[in-house]
């Protein structure tokens, strides 16, 4: 009886689940929806034309910004906003303002690629999607999503301008580079699926990014127009790869990059966001993506140098976009508009199809019932124990040892004399205080980035009388790209110290590791991606034996450090 009692309950448990669990927007896009009719029916034409359009918004700007934003939007009657920097306690009543004062409910965004902390402080920061692509468990991405989700519906958003599904093949990428799952396609196309599925099965809107690929670019496309000089059928099957199987997951957005594609069309200088044969020709009709199509923000140089005073909007919308991000001037972009329909370059028809979905995406977010954002407990509510637990789960499950596993953990017998390098930081670590923690016989040499070379003799001969080295190399910026900015000197001072008594450590990009020549020869290395202080708590664990590594490179690096390196510690 009692086992019958459980399968019931399990049953009714699961129904409970999957009833939770709203249906793909995608699959509702088509739906008779009064709602729908009804706003849709009480538009004007302007009102129209103005839902196809997000504006910029920011909350640490102060409030002669916040306002002056907010009266745009009213007097214009603007679609959507897309909020960057600023804090969660000041943003909570710009949206609420914004909201009472529209007369259709904002559709509100944010680029949240590891969550609200890449915008907002005092929030969360998940780890970069390069970290997250070291990562053999997919379900604890998806976990990531589900959190994600938790913290954006909190602040009243429901669009997040995430994941990036570009695959990241080109080392040198200024734009794309740790924001990328990695290198190869079907890696990126899992981990961007468990991370989108984790989203949308909690009930925000997810825009994949930056479709049909921006990984293997060496130019920002936010200061020029890359070129993408590859064949239709390489950017098939490579770069368009994990978009092709986000949609067959029912994606609900993509987001399209300003890039010029001369196998997908030759039109010169033409930006992928304004190519009709791009958005509607391969995306739409091609790939049968059913979606919400976003612009990248039309305010970047990629797609305004060539495309100025407004002509960038009338072409993304006669392109295909049916939401234009970020324009330069939305007052001027409504009546250029509506001068393309006077001069036939698009109809009344093709606006409202796009106002039909984008008012259907706005019911399936919800939005036929806004809410204000309590402040109340907001920051707690932002800072919940257990996104801090997925936090350290996500380190620990990334961290990655790339050679001398055998090596592992560190030999503590309370004789042997080890010292700690902590190369780049200027203070103590998490990662210097775990180890000594666990070993009284270890010394802490701290290593600043300006240390001069009659130190670095100093040290060296110092580091004669130990019997072991922790070198663990910091990169402290607030964007690790893919070299550290160390001095020749300090470089080759690694390159030094790395030897077969040496463990090295790289909390910071994994391609900075090639330009860090000699660090191969050190008895054991582990990529830790990122200076997070949960990663440095994994990198503790690792040495001192509680956590077996389980995380392989999502990147090649050099001949010695390759894509799927990473020992699976038993």
């Amino acid at each position: 009886m009692k086992s019958i009692f459980i399968s019931i309950f399990f049953a009714f448990t699961l129904s409970s689940l999957k009833a939770q669990t709203p249906v793909p927007f995608v699959k509702t896009i088509n739906n008779p929806n009064r709602w729908v009719d009804s706003v849709f029916k009480k538009m004007t034409r302007k009102e129209k034309i103005a839902q196809l359009f997000m504006v910029r918004a920011h909350s640490n700007l102060g409030q002669k910004f916040s306002d002056s934003v907010g009266l745009v939007i009213k007097k214009e009657h603007l679609g959507g906003v897309v909020f960057f920097q600023g804090g969660p306690g000041r943003q909570a009543p710009i949206v609420n303002q914004y909201q009472k004062n529209s007369k259709i409910p904002l559709m509100i965004a944010m680029d949240g690629e590891w969550g609200l902390g890449m915008r907002l402080d005092s929030t969360v920061s998940y780890p970069y999607q390069m970290t997250l692509g070291a990562i053999q468990d997919n379900s604890l991405i998806y976990k990531m999503g589900q959190e994600v989700a938790k913290d954006f519906k909190r602040l009243g958003m429901q669009i997040n301008f995430a994941p990036v599904m570009d695959i990241n093949n080109n080392p040198r990428n200024p734009v794309i580079n740790y924001r990328s799952f990695g290198e190869n396609k079907y890696n990126v196309a899992q981990k961007g699926i468990a991370y989108m599925k984790g989203m949308e099965d909690s009930g925000l809107f997810t825009t994949a990014k930056h479709f049909p690929g921006h990984g293997d670019t060496d130019v920002d496309s936010h200061y020029d127009l890359p070129q993408l000089n590859f064949t239709a059928e390489r950017l098939d099957s490579l770069e368009m790869y994990p978009f092709k199987q986000a949609f067959a997951e029912d994606l609900s957005g993509v987001m399209v990059a300003h890039m010029n594609i001369p196998a997908l069309d030759p039109t010169p200088n033409l930006p992928s966001t304004l190519s009709k044969p791009i958005v509607t020709g391969i995306l739409k009709e091609k790939l049968g993506f059913k979606g919400l199509v976003f612009s990248d923000a039309m305010e970047m140089k990629g797609v305004v140098k060539y495309f100025p005073n407004g002509e960038a909007d009338v072409r993304g919308v006669i392109a295909g976009m049916d939401v234009i991000e970020l324009s330069q001037n939305t007052g001027r972009a409504i009546k250029l508009i509506r001068k393309s329909i006077r001069q036939k370059r698009l109809t009344w028809a093709d606006i409202d199809g796009k106002v039909k979905r984008i008012l259907a995406a706005k019911y399936w977010m919800g939005l036929n019932k806004t809410d204000s954002v309590k402040k109340q407990n907001l920051i707690q509510d932002l800072n919940r124990p257990e996104a801090y637990q997925l936090v350290q789960q996500l380190s620990d499950a990334a961290i990655t040892v790339v050679k001398g596993a055998e090596n592992l953990p560190l030999r503590n017998d309370f004789v042997r004399k080890t010292a700690i390098l902590s190369i780049g930081e200027t203070t103590p670590t998490v990662f210097s205080d775990q180890i000594k923690k666990a070993d009284s016989n270890t010394q802490l040499f701290i290593i600043p980035k300006d240390i001069t070379i009659k130190e670095m003799v100093n040290v060296k001969a110092e580091l004669k009388n130990y019997d072991q080295i922790i070198m663990a190399i910091y990169d402290t910026r607030s964007r690790p790209v893919s070299t550290l900015d160390y001095p020749i000197d300090l470089k080759l001072f690694i390159a030094d110290m790395a030897s077969n008594n040496t463990i090295s450590v790289v909390f910071a990009n994994p391609y900075t590791v090639a330009g860090l020549p000699g660090i191969e020869k050190s008895k054991s290395v582990l990529i830790g991606y990122q200076n997070l202080k949960e990663m440095q708590k994994a990198a503790a664990k690792v040495i001192l034996g509680s956590l077996k590594a389980t995380g392989k490179l999502p990147v090649t690096i050099n001949s010695f450090f390759k894509y799927g390196d990473g020992a699976q510690m038993k």
